[in-house]
């Protein structure tokens, strides 16, 4: 399953859900705005830096929404 961390005002953010809600790919949402989740975010990522995914199947995680768009193409 699919972890997202975005910030729901965050352009970018948008664009990448945008992505999976037309592509019908299934994902958890985390929303920083809750402070538990932002902490979750820095220990995990290493930063305070939305969106950032993670692909806990393939050990994958990552950040700017280009890049996410293009390795979800690759696994839908």
């Amino acid at each position: 399953m699919l972890d997202l961390y975005i910030l729901e005002t965050c352009p970018y953010c948008q664009k990448v859900m945008k992505f999976l809600a037309e592509n019908g790919v299934s994902y958890n949402k985390i929303d920083i705005k809750d402070k538990a989740s932002e902490e979750a975010l820095i220990q995990i990522g290493g930063k305070r830096q939305v969106p950032f995914l993670v692909d806990k199947d393939r050990n994958i995680q990552m950040y700017e929404s280009s890049d996410i768009i293009e390795y979800i193409k690759t696994i839908i």
